[in-house]
């Protein structure tokens, strides 16, 4: 009985990473470019989730098997679902927030820094980019535009003062997240189902990774890449950029 809605399903979010796909070439190998940049001068590059899912987005590409070594996830307990739904959403609507952990982490002028959300408007994640660009950090930012152009300027999730994620990065990929996020409306059932951020800005993060990784490797680089540690000699192979980055990345 469910395997039409889960086909319909299939088919909306195949659909959504397709029209990434189509629209946001352009925005993905910009970002790529900076980013192989400073990962040509042996950088780490910061990324930052602040929101319950978002930050799940952020560990999506951390220490993963075919994965940039040279990403140092910000994985700041505050907004994380470890800690309660309830609490991470207080949190990640809390002025001020957003700037102590860029701080926290030691973010400083001339890092590339890259920040994720679903919604693109959060206190937490305009403070976090207003205090970027207050180091004059450069600023990826992964986010919808539609989402955060149809929520209203009143709404509690707000930062105090109304910005877009958008509009205060260097370099933007759009995820298109439709306001409310669940794809699904069934019949005789209130509320929809089937979110469709948490795909997006996982698809958006692993392409600007392969676009990067693709630039690096056309000028004869071979860049730091993980290997399953649950295949032969990943652990080996994995030994070189824990030591690399030991002191680098906080929680590798």
């Amino acid at each position: 009985m469910a395997m039409p809605l889960i086909r319909e399903y299939l088919d909306k979010v195949t659909a959504h990473l397709e029209t990434i796909f189509e629209e946001e070439q352009e925005h993905i190998l910009a970002a790529a470019r900076v980013m192989a940049e400073h990962i040509k001068r042996d950088e780490i590059v910061h990324i930052y989730g602040p929101g319950g899912h978002s930050g799940v987005a952020a560990m999506e590409i951390f220490s993963r098997a075919g994965g940039l070594a040279c990403l140092n996830a910000i994985l700041d307990g505050g907004t994380m679902l470890t800690n309660g739904g309830d609490r991470s959403m207080r949190v990640e609507r809390l002025p001020g927030y957003g700037s102590i952990v860029m701080r926290t982490y030691g973010v400083k002028a001339g890092d590339l820094v890259i920040l994720v959300n679903a919604y693109g408007i959060n206190a937490a994640l305009i403070d976090a980019a207003l205090e970027c660009k207050h180091l004059k950090t450069t600023l990826i930012g992964v986010s919808s535009r539609q989402h955060a152009e149809n929520t209203p300027l009143e709404h509690p999730a707000r930062h105090p003062t109304k910005q877009n994620l958008h509009n205060l990065v260097d370099y933007h990929i759009d995820t298109k997240v439709p306001v409310g996020d669940a794809l699904m409306s069934l019949e005789g059932v209130t509320q929809n189902t089937g979110a469709i951020s948490s795909f997006a800005s996982g698809f958006a993060l692993h392409a600007l990774e392969i676009a990067t990784i693709d630039l690096l490797s056309r000028e004869g680089i071979d860049p730091p890449i993980w290997r399953s540690g649950n295949a032969i000699g990943g652990d080996e192979w994995n030994k070189q950029f824990q030591e690399r980055y030991k002191g680098k990345i906080a929680f590798l």
